[in-house]
């Protein structure tokens, strides 16, 4: 053990405070724990000082012997220390030199886990794990007073007020949509949102919405995409940025004034903390190791996206896939929550909603839908009525065609825009509701509604 890693005056002084007064050690009782103390005898006797608090007795030598055996000679040293003035300070430094002997422990016992008989990713989670307590162990506090409660609150107030001031309203990551804030106040540390929509809706789309918004705040993203490489979702992203048509995007069809624009993005682009992860496989655990290696390196990493949470593969030993996913869903919430940010996961809908007259989506339509829906504070159904419409124009053609019949289209769309629901199924702390957006075909991309009219023909 390192020399600088422990320091037996300062457990000296900090044991003589709390021997001469009990309001002493109730200050710094929960910033300290046994473990702290190097010295196997300085361990006892802050357990037996604990003993006298929990049996409601004096802290004195008289009673602590009642406790536990002590060493004479160790308690005669504690008892000569002189008196300190910051014992919070002491204790804090105390900490901080337990802290870095854990560090050193777990650092000499990785040879032998990475020796054991488990999985890579089983080893790198409780690696991780273990870092990431030690890390942010300064600022864990499982059990609070009121006192504590209202000051954070009062904080948060203050923190509220000055982000809706400036943010009309908003008091969490600014989602581009001005309805949608109106309902959320923007996405909120610790929330799990999960965005559902049937295939070819523009889930992934409205994500990436979400994702450039948060960018123009200079706040960082991680984004898992397991289902689309991370070069067409940067092509996604820049025919959104840029207002250039995404089949042109994806084959290289520019101008030369296009391509000044392409550059341009590109450019603006590469100065964003943006993170993609696109091998296609994400179990919890390297989302979560992930996520906590680039919150600790990187200081304005806000949103975490995941496209898609069906496609993420589960650690447990359990074969049926409605549990697997109720440990993804509870999973993503509880590091939404440790993380102290906003993630936001993707999900698909059960068939059966086809089947409907109206097939706009809800809540039971979610696939695996009682530990999401349980989980998720916020759920965003996307909805383009167009898409069905467009469907159903199709079947009639090929009717007709069938039974040699004439046919004449009663729906034309609109080649370029057209009406799109974004549908706050569930909303924690809020409302729920039905916004109207605009999507943009050619672009990718959806925006807030401007007045527009749909094409439609009767026949």
């Amino acid at each position: 053990m390192q020399k600088e890693h422990f320091d037996l005056d300062l457990e000296r002084a900090i044991l003589n405070a709390c021997l001469y007064s009990e309001e002493a050690y109730s200050s710094i009782a929960s910033d300290i724990e046994v473990n702290d103390f190097s010295l196997k005898a300085h361990q006892e006797i802050f357990k037996a000082i604990i003993a006298c608090v929990n049996a409601a007795e004096p802290i004195s030598v008289s009673f602590l012997k009642k406790h536990k055996e002590l060493d004479e000679q160790v308690l005669n040293e504690i008892i000569a220390t002189p008196s300190v003035v910051d014992l919070i300070a002491y204790a804090k430094e105390l900490r901080e030199k337990s802290v870095k002997r854990q560090l050193l422990s777990l650092a000499q016992l990785l040879p032998s886990k990475i020796n054991e008989n488990r999985s890579v990713n089983e080893i790198t989670d409780e690696i991780s794990k273990e870092l990431f307590e030690l890390s942010n162990r300064a600022n864990s506090k499982d059990i609070k007073s009121i006192e504590i409660v209202l000051n954070e609150l009062l904080e948060n107030f203050e923190k509220f007020k000055s982000e809706a001031g400036n943010n009309k309203g908003i008091i969490g990551l600014d989602t581009g949509f001005k309805e949608l804030n109106f309902l959320t106040k923007g996405f909120k540390d610790g929330e799990l949102v999960i965005i559902a929509a049937r295939p070819g809706m523009g889930k992934t789309t409205l994500c990436l919405n979400f994702i450039e918004k948060v960018l123009k705040q200079d706040k960082g993203v991680v984004m898992f995409s397991l289902e689309m490489p991370a070069t067409q979702i940067l092509q996604r992203m820049l025919a959104a940025k840029t207002s250039i048509p995404l089949q042109k995007v994806l084959i290289g069809d520019l101008n030369d004034d296009e391509w000044e624009r392409i550059g341009d993005a590109c450019n603006e682009l590469s100065k964003k903390n943006l993170f993609i992860y696109d091998s296609g496989y994400a179990s919890i655990n390297e989302v979560r190791s992930i996520l906590r290696r680039l919150k600790s390196s990187e200081e304005n990493i806000e949103l975490c996206v995941i496209d898609y949470i069906g496609l993420m593969m589960s650690n447990s030993a359990f074969s049926d896939r409605h549990l697997q996913v109720s440990e993804i869903s509870r999973g993503l919430k509880l590091l939404a929550r440790e993380l102290n940010m906003p993630i936001i996961a993707l999900s698909q809908l059960n068939r059966s909603l086809e089947s409907r007259s109206n097939k706009r989506p809800m809540l039971s339509d979610l696939r695996e839908s009682g530990a999401i829906e349980q989980d998720a504070d916020t759920i965003l159904f996307v909805y383009r009525d167009e898409v069905y419409r467009e469907q159903e124009e199709k079947e009639r053609e090929n009717k007709a065609k069938a039974e040699n019949k004439a046919y004449q289209r009663i729906f034309i769309p609109n080649p370029k825009q057209e009406k799109a629901e974004i549908i706050v199924g569930k909303n924690r702390n809020g409302p729920v509701g039905t916004i109207e957006v605009l999507f943009l075909k050619e672009e990718s991309k959806f925006t807030d509604k401007p007045n527009f009219e749909v094409q439609e023909f009767e026949g």
